[in-house]
């Protein structure tokens, strides 16, 4: 039982940072309870996403769906969307005719922009987000331009897991309070939060990408290429850890000893190219790996279930055939647990249904008028 057993979330599903907050909370035990479209997929999604959470599926353009879900909201301690500002208000869902029927709701919104400013209801996606908050303009190397980190920093962390903080802030404090209240999550607030370690160097920053400590400036924070066209990545930041990243590369001490010199960055980072070139990936991490060298191999998510390390700690696990990341953090008394995969949208419909006061009647009533899924 994960350390939110106990907390009941009603999740209007959505795409991309919303299951991954969906993810997060059932995770950590929460009963999260989504609500997906009326479909007639009959697969089962290969969604890691929408795993350990029960689905039920409902005509939301009908005013019977919009009641059901008014109806579950009774017993919530929390709802999220991520729909554009005042999409669910026009479905009869918006913050205050969920909180009319439960004055402890916590109410979460995540948009990309947020609830209110020039671009509010502008189209966006996690590009753009991170390009305003000043984090795209950083990542990239020396003379090139900027580089997608995936879709990490604006979706997942400054979006998903924003919002699952901030609805547990809202939890919790409604225990104290006896009141709800909304969160307006916007990724690139996020995104800009992420930032803040930056913000606070000043003038230490050089605004030009590729040029710094992090940004693969240098020559001891970076990746490099090995013999087999693999790749490393060393992170030698702390004087001692410079020092044994000399002696374990081979290169010359005395060249290699004025660390901080960034005029010599661009050359130390030549040479060591050189050198890890001469190598394969695994002759380095025989060499490097579990030193303080601050060394790892760059593996691919195909070979990270099997690293030796992750194997040990159970970073990855196996939920129903599909290989996946195990819930993090954990609990040394309340752990965290997968039930389940995804479910088929509208699955659980009748069961959902039932654990919050419908009747068969009424469950056969909704099914009759397309409500909720026949089967």
């Amino acid at each position: 039982m994960g350390p939110l057993n106990g907390f009941r979330v009603i999740e209007l599903a959505g795409i991309g940072p919303g299951p991954f907050c969906g993810m997060m909370l059932s995770d950590m035990g929460a009963e999260v309870i989504r609500v997906d479209r009326v479909s007639n997929a009959a697969a089962r999604p290969r969604d890691v996403l929408a795993r350990n959470r029960r689905s039920v599926a409902v005509d939301l353009k009908q005013p019977d769906g919009v009641e059901v879900v008014l109806k579950l909201c009774e017993t919530a301690d929390a709802l999220f969307e991520g729909f554009r500002p005042g999409v669910t208000e026009r479905l009869g869902l918006g913050p205050e005719d969920c909180m009319a029927r439960n004055e402890r709701l916590v109410y979460g919104r995540m948009t990309g922009w947020g609830q209110e400013g020039p671009l509010a209801q502008a189209a966006g996606h996690d590009i753009n987000y991170i390009g305003l908050a000043g984090a795209l303009h950083a990542i990239g190397e020396k003379g090139q331009k900027p580089v997608p980190p995936l879709n990490l920093i604006g979706d997942f962390g400054g979006g998903g897991m924003l919002l699952a903080f901030g609805l547990v802030c809202g939890m919790l404090e409604a225990q104290r309070s006896g009141k709800g209240q909304v969160i307006d999550a916007a990724m690139v607030d996020g995104a800009a939060a992420l930032m803040a370690m930056f913000f606070s160097m000043g003038d230490r920053f050089n605004d030009s990408r590729g040029t710094n400590l992090l940004d693969s400036g240098s020559h001891f924070y970076n990746t490099y290429e090995t013999k087999d066209g693999e790749h490393i990545c060393i992170g030698s930041i702390e004087p001692q850890f410079y020092q044994l990243l000399v002696e374990k590369s081979g290169v010359d001490p005395n060249r290699f000893g004025p660390q901080m010199d960034t005029g010599q960055w661009d050359d130390f980072k030549d040479e060591l190219v050189e050198v890890f070139k001469a190598r394969t990936r695994d002759e380095w991490c025989e060499i490097m790996e579990g030193s303080d060298v601050c060394f790892a191999p760059v593996l691919s998510i195909f070979e990270a279930p099997d690293h030796p390390h992750n194997k040990h700690r159970d970073t990855f696990v196996d939920v129903e055939g599909i290989v996946q990341p195990a819930p993090a953090p954990r609990f040394s008394r309340t752990a965290p647990a997968i039930s389940h995969g995804a479910r088929i949208p509208g699955e659980d419909s009748a069961d959902v249904l039932a654990d919050a006061g419908f009747s068969q009647e009424d469950i056969e009533a909704l099914r009759e008028k397309s409500v909720i899924p026949v089967a």
